[in-house]
C-alpha cells in the first residue's frame, strides 16, 4: 500500500513537473512571438537605391499642390511634373492614383558619366535616350533590366507634396 502511494505521488509530481515545464516553455514562446513583429517592423524610412550607376544627390522638394503649376499632379495619371534642378539628372513626379511616385531621371542601367542626358518623359513612360529602354512611371521598372529607376520618397501632408531621399 505504501509503495502504491509513493508511486502515485511520484507520478503526480512528474505530471506537475511536465505541466509546469510546458507552461514555462509556452510563456517563452508567447514572449518571443510578441517581440518578433517589432524586430521586423522597424523601417529606416529609406528606399533601397543601391544602384552603382547613379550617384546620391540630395533631393528636398516641397510642392504646394494648390498652385496652378502643379495642377497636373492633382489627378491620377495626369501629366508628370519634372524638375531638372533636383537629383542626379532631374526628378519626375507622377500621381499613380494610390499616391505619388518620384524618380530620378538618370538612366538606371547606364554609367552616369557616359549617359549624360536625362530620360525623356512621354505619358506614363520614361525613355533612356542612351539605350532606348522604356521605364514605367507606375513602377519604375523595365522588363529585363537589372535596375529600376531610382526612387525618392514622396509624401503628402497638409496640401503639400514633399519629395526627399
Amino acid at each position: 500500500m505504501k509503495s502504491k502511494i509513493i508511486n502515485t505521488s511520484i507520478s503526480e509530481l512528474v505530471k506537475q513537473f511536465k505541466k509546469n515545464k510546458l507552461l514555462g516553455m509556452a510563456k517563452k514562446i508567447y514572449i518571443v512571438l510578441l517581440l518578433l513583429p517589432s524586430l521586423f517592423s522597424c523601417d529606416s524610412g529609406r528606399f533601397n537605391n543601391n544602384n552603382p550607376n547613379i550617384p546620391n544627390y540630395q533631393v528636398n522638394m516641397s510642392l504646394n499642390l494648390s498652385l496652378p503649376q502643379y495642377n497636373s499632379l492633382t489627378f491620377a495619371g495626369g501629366t508628370p511634373f519634372v524638375d531638372l534642378s533636383q537629383g542626379a539628372r532631374g526628378v519626375v513626379i507622377f500621381n499613380t492614383g494610390a499616391g505619388f511616385n518620384a524618380f530620378d531621371m538618370a538612366c538606371p542601367n547606364q554609367a552616369f558619366n557616359i549617359c549624360t542626358s536625362p530620360m525623356t518623359i512621354t505619358g506614363i513612360d520614361a525613355k533612356c535616350n542612351c539605350d532606348n529602354t522604356t521605364y514605367n512611371l507606375y513602377s519604375g521598372q523595365s522588363p529585363g533590366q537589372q535596375y529600376p529607376m531610382k526612387q525618392y520618397r514622396a509624401e503628402v501632408s497638409g496640401g503639400y507634396l514633399y519629395v526627399t531621399n
